[in-house]
């Protein structure tokens, strides 16, 4: 059952009567379900070299532009009026027309996007439709078949040829073959059988009158030999009546009456052969009409013929045209294999002699391995030597070191102790665009440069005595202290009462992890988990090192983040410690308990005021830091909760517990990271070599990241040359490692850890690279 308005969708040219009869195809068939016809047409393709004018098929070339415009305003013209016959020829049946917009794709692949895009359910569509984007009958036939093979299994298609249905099938490999000579050959016989398949009404109207006709010539030969013989019998008659002369009156009389009484008689009978010859006249002319009509068909079959012969001398045009342009493909498919089999001679000659070359390279590697392992021994003895010479230079320069070291005011040799001019000139007079804001409620602090590198002065009020005792005490606690995750101090002012601090580029850890430092993560990736859980390390490494201080332990007492300072590498560094003698008996659970506040803090990016449990901590992680391991985040979580709780072991061994517990920690989250078990995000992605997948030998003690230029220090430690440099321009002269006074200054290169970096680092990146 067809639904009412549904749409027929027919695809046809601008050759009328091919159109037309597609046309009156479809709607016989559905023209009594009230469908909706939606007329396709695409435009037909146009040859670039050449147009065709009323004087015949002229080059392109030869054709002015104007004339060209001409051609194309005719074209468009002659289409729209075969598009208004169209839709005219619909009648009552509702019509419209789609213009198939031109496109670089095949009319046949852009008709399946129409079928899709459109939904068609059903498709009529002329043979001679794909003739409209090209003039080569194989591509047009090939296109065809191309329509019914992809369109959607929900569109039906009807293909015509000649107003009838032919019916396409997929064909084998060899049946592909021959499609396009089928369906020419299919083509012929169709021509061949247009008198009687066209015109069927009138075959059998003449077929009816064609024994009537015959009857009607039988009586026309049978009425001549009647009128012979009557013309004979009446010349007969005519002798015999003639009067005698010697008859009476009498006689006369009988002979006329008899002669009147026969011309009666004859004149009955002409009257009776007009009325037969009006009546054959009527019948000789109704055959005359039937015949004139038989003519007309026969001379509209002969058109119609004429017509097909036109499009057939077209079609075999285009046959020989894409015939002659098979040809020219073939001759060059036929040169591009010339060319290469040229080519693979070549490239055989070629390997030919790559493989003698890499013979003759592999004898040459063969003789420079044999003449390395004969240098080995001489080598061993020169380094030997060198080892000897590089000693007794290090002596010369420790030597030179010492003597030029000078004493400060009574606070030791680390430290210089920079001139008002000096300061002002770093800090470009206390400009106020050098000034930090809001450091850590810090106030006259500044930014400025010393000997090429960054430094903060803080500013102390040297009119307030008590400020300047306290001034005092912290240049003598800062010369003191020294650890690689504390705030060092480069040198201090006396006359103006500042210190000199090292720069922290990256600012305090409040800034990272909590909802205040919006501006520290606009500029800087937020912190992943493997990041704080570096960072809870380092802060706990500085306590446990204040903490074991003799004779007195030194404790922060104000431990959060905001006291906490974050280096270019992210490195944490403690601030603002209180000497000894800021408090009468220290207490080292203030700084454990402020560490496990800190822990907290780390995990979920909150301050928490209210105490914490290990569920609590865990249902709010902070999930910018990346994807937390659950076991290191629980295990995080539970070292925070011992060290707010009040059943703490004895304060003389909880430091040292919680250093090794969060260096556990710590090393697990290495592993995980270097063994990619879980994903790192953006800030340690690129930087992921400071994991324990790397050796520890390779990371900088103070960077924490894989070395570019190790040097070796006085302590027997390697440093990335930049830290360490940075490290002793600062005025320190002790090691970052143990705190013990180094013996000199000079860093020496070192040449075989940074080859063994290296090699390490070619065999991941060869390792990385898929096979």
């Amino acid at each position: 059952m067809e639904i009412e308005g549904e749409k027929v969708y027919v695809a046809i040219g601008t050759e009328g009567y091919d159109g037309f009869s597609t046309l009156q195809w479809a709607i016989r068939k559905w023209g009594n379900h009230g469908i909706r016809i939606v007329i396709l047409h695409a435009a037909n393709a146009v040859c670039k070299d050449y147009v065709f004018t009323p004087l015949g098929k002229l080059p392109t070339s030869s054709v002015s532009e104007e004339k060209l415009q001409l051609l194309d305003k005719s074209e468009e013209a002659r289409k729209e009026r075969i598009m208004l016959q169209y839709k005219v020829f619909c009648g009552r049946v509702e019509a419209q027309v789609i213009q198939i917009e031109k496109s670089e794709q095949p009319l046949h692949k852009q008709m399946v996007e129409v079928i899709s895009n459109l939904g068609i359910s059903k498709l009529v569509m002329s043979l001679a439709f794909m003739k409209a984007s090209s003039l080569k009958s194989r591509s047009a036939i090939s296109g065809t078949f191309y329509v019914l093979r992809h369109k959607p299994d929900t569109c039906e298609l009807f293909v015509i040829c000649e107003g009838q249905r032919i019916f396409l099938r997929e064909e084998t490999d060899e049946g592909l073959k021959d499609r396009s000579h089928s369906l020419r050959n299919w083509l012929g016989r169709k021509f061949t059988e247009t008198s009687a398949s066209s015109y069927p009404e009138s075959l059998n109207q003449w077929q009816k009158c064609s024994e009537e006709i015959g009857q009607y010539a039988d009586e026309l030969l049978s009425l001549h030999k009647v009128e012979e013989e009557r013309d004979g019998g009446g010349n007969v008659m005519s002798t015999e009546l003639c009067i005698p002369e010697n008859m009476d009156v009498a006689e006369r009389i009988q002979v006329l009456k008899q002669r009147i009484q026969n011309a009666q008689e004859t004149t009955q009978l002409s009257r009776r052969q007009a009325n037969a010859a009006k009546e054959r006249r009527g019948k000789a002319q109704g055959v005359i009409n039937l015949c004139n009509a038989r003519v007309e068909d026969l001379q509209t079959c002969l058109d119609m013929e004429t017509l097909k012969k036109v499009e057939l001398n077209k079609m075999l045009d285009s046959t020989k045209e894409e015939i002659v342009e098979l040809q020219s493909e073939l001759q060059e498919k036929r040169s591009k294999l010339n060319s290469t089999l040229e080519l693979q001679k070549e490239l055989s000659h070629k390997l030919h002699q790559s493989s003698s070359a890499r013979a003759h390279a592999e004898l040459q590697l063969e003789k420079a391995v044999r003449t390395r392992a004969d240098m080995v021994p001489e080598i061993d003895e020169l380094r030997k030597q060198r080892d000897v010479l590089q000693r007794r230079i290090d002596f010369c320069k420790e030597k030179d070191a010492i003597a030029k070291v000078s004493k400060m005011n009574g606070f030791g040799s680390d430290f210089k102790e920079f001139s008002a001019a000096e300061i002002i000139a770093a800090t470009e007079d206390f400009s106020e665009r050098f000034r930090l804001k809001s450091v850590c409620h810090w106030k006259n602090v500044y930014r400025g440069r010393i000997n090429h590198i960054t430094v903060a002065v803080k500013m102390y009020n040297p009119a307030d005595e008590r400020t300047l005792d306290a001034f005092t005490a912290k240049v003598k606690l800062l010369s003191q202290v020294q650890h690689p995750n504390i705030l060092g101090m480069i040198g201090f002012c006396s006359e103006l009462s500042c210190i000199v601090y090292e720069y922290m580029h990256n600012g305090t850890l409040q800034d990272a992890i909590l909802s205040t430092g919006r501006s520290w993560k606009q500029k800087n990736q937020p912190l992943n988990w493997h990041a704080r859980i570096r960072i809870a390390a380092e802060i706990c490494s500085a306590l446990g090192f204040l903490h074991k201080v003799k004779p007195k332990p030194i404790i922060h007492a104000n431990l959060k983040p905001s006291k906490i300072l974050l280096g270019r590498f992210n490195v944490a560094k403690i601030y603002s410690l209180k000497g000894p003698w800021s408090y009468n008996e220290p207490d080292v659970t203030l700084d454990i308990r402020a560490f496990g506040n800190l822990v907290l803090q780390l995990l979920t990016g909150k301050n928490w005021t209210t105490t914490v449990d290990t569920a609590s901590a865990i249902k709010n992680l902070d999930h910018t830091a990346g994807e937390w391991p659950m076991d290191l985040a629980t295990e995080l979580s539970d070292i925070a909760t011992r060290c707010l709780s009040k059943n703490r072991v004895a304060e003389e061994s909880i430091t040292t517990m919680l250093v090794r517990e969060i260096n556990d920690v710590k090393k697990i989250a290495d592993q995980l990271v270097s063994n990619s078990e879980l994903p790192v995000p953006d800030e340690e992605a690129a930087g992921a070599e400071d994991s324990s997948n790397v050796p520890g030998t390779f990371l900088c003690p103070i960077y924490q990241d894989v070395m570019q230029n190790p040097h070796l220090a006085a302590d027997g430690f390697s440093y990335e040359l930049e830290a360490i440099d940075e490290w002793l321009k600062t005025g320190r002269d002790t090691s970052p490692m143990t705190n013990l006074r180094l013996k000199h200054k000079l860093l020496i290169p070192n040449h075989t850890l940074r080859s063994l970096i290296e090699d390490w680092r070619n065999k991941r990146s060869t390792a990385s690279v898929p096979g």
